[in-house]
């Protein structure tokens, strides 16, 4: 099975998928979708990156009904950062079917959120203190609620919510459908499970799985005083598009972050101690691709989804297996390669025998020649044909991806006419041009495609601003 269409969904769920530029379902998604469609309730255990945000959101999505005002789905999210992310993937899922999805977390006014939810919501995402509260106030109401999702249970039961958790699955109709994702299955998650979901199907999706296919994973023996300049070395001989360095504590954090910076690089932190507002700057910032490099904690990057990281550096080696996993989940997302360093100390060989045992992999030294740049899975070649494209049948071509798609309005001639204007090639040269929700392809001669790719950064087309680069980095 290797497309959606043989899952059961829906055309315009299909064609919404389409237009995203999803080619082929992730295991979760492959094993998750199609019980769900039949009903039951399903118990997904399953890393964040694995795609499982789709693997419930599009069953639920399905059987909204438009017509009807009034709350169908919620989904309870342990993080603010979750909460925006889903919401968004959900609106994109089901913007032809004309699905009203609506976020609610702490840290916004809630009057603007209890507007939103007067004014309509299918699909409500929302973070478990905020869902209480609204409902609390009777601007929530879940009577009607059909499909109930638990995302992240183990992150809701380390941060204190189980129990209004629970509160909050009282309120809603026993005969809902109900699914719980979670990384691990605590036995707190286990009696949760085994109190409200009704005969459920359970999927597992092992860390191996996740990870193997689509993160090449290395390991570099620093010395502790020698890793700021492994570091910069690693950085300048991998080129990466946009990469986490992932440290063990706040004030590590900032230290480095400090030394980066201090060496002219582009670089910013995220950690537990900055406020809401400046977490958000951050995120914000590297989500639009504006930061390249960013240091951060595990508790700061928890719910960072972010499709365009190519490289996770564990400066620090992880506290667990586990958490390994967590972090180099953070690269190699669907239809992406990625490229995971983690920097150990002669002292700790044994961790990174940990590591490697839970993660079914061997970690391959790192070196500079090791580098291969990480190409996406969509841009690899097949049955042997050549990677490049050609134009004409006799020049080579390179492929670029465009920042910006149909949501800003750009079509193909658009495309077309901002390179052959900044660069004055032929209209000819500049072919394949595909255009998706969020970004765009083009193909250029590729003696031609960095000055392409300089020449038309900044350009302005509709009011937005285009940004090329070369497919694979």
């Amino acid at each position: 099975m290797n497309e959606f269409s043989a899952l059961g969904l829906d055309l315009d769920l299909l064609e919404a998928l389409h237009e995203l530029g999803y080619e082929a379902p992730t295991p979760i998604q492959e094993q998750a979708i199609p019980p769900l469609l039949e009903g039951r309730d399903v118990i997904g255990q399953a890393q964040t990156g694995s795609g499982k945000t789709a693997a419930f959101g599009l069953p639920m999505l399905q059987y909204v009904e438009p017509a009807d005002g009034e709350v169908q789905g919620l989904v309870l999210t342990p993080t603010r950062e979750l909460c925006i992310q889903v919401t968004q993937a959900l609106r994109a899922y089901g913007k032809r079917k004309g699905v009203d999805v609506v976020a609610v977390f702490g840290g916004a006014p809630i009057r603007s959120q209890q507007a939103q939810l007067r004014a309509g919501g299918h699909v409500v995402v929302g973070t478990v203190g905020r869902v209480k509260d609204l409902i609390s106030r009777h601007s929530l109401v879940l009577h009607s609620c059909r499909f109930v999702v638990l995302d992240e249970a183990d992150e809701m039961l380390d941060l204190g919510f189980l129990e209004d958790v629970e509160r909050i699955l009282a309120l809603t109709p026993s005969s809902r459908q109900t699914a719980l994702f979670s990384a691990t299955m605590p036995p707190e998650i286990r009696r949760l499970a085994d109190q409200y979901l009704y005969d459920p199907i359970t999927i597992q999706v092992q860390a191996a799985t996740l990870t193997v296919d689509t993160v090449e994973q290395f390991a570099l023996e620093v010395p502790a005083r020698e890793k700021p300049d492994a570091l910069a070395e690693v950085l300048q001989a991998e080129r990466p598009e946009q990469a986490i360095v992932f440290v063990r504590t706040k004030i590590r954090c900032e230290q480095l972050y400090r030394t980066l910076r201090d060496r002219g690089m582009n670089v910013k932190a995220l950690h537990g101690d900055m406020t809401q507002g400046a977490r958000d700057g951050v995120m914000i910032s590297f989500k639009d691709g504006r930061l390249p490099l960013l240091v951060a904690t595990d508790v700061a990057a928890r719910g960072l989804d972010i499709t365009g990281v190519s490289h996770v550096i564990n400066f620090d080696v992880p506290t667990s297996p586990d958490v390994y996993v967590h972090r180099i989940g953070r690269t190699g997302r669907v239809g992406r390669s990625g490229r995971a360093i983690t920097f150990y100390e002669p002292r700790q060989r044994r961790e990174l025998t940990a590591i490697e045992r839970n993660a079914g992999v061997k970690l391959a030294p790192w070196s500079k020649g090791a580098h291969v740049p990480p190409v996406p899975v969509s841009e690899r070649p097949r049955r042997h044909s050549k990677p490049h494209a050609s134009v004409n049948g006799e020049v080579s071509a390179r492929k670029l991806i465009v920042s910006g798609g149909r949501a800003a309005g750009l079509e193909p001639s658009d495309i077309i006419h901002a390179i052959t204007a900044a660069t004055g090639l032929d209209g000819e040269s500049v072919r394949n041009v595909r255009v998706l929700e969020r970004y765009a392809f083009v193909e250029v001669p590729e003696d031609d495609a960095w000055r392409v790719v300089e020449l038309t950064r900044g350009t302005r087309v509709r009011g937005h601003e285009l940004q090329l680069e070369p497919a694979g980095g």
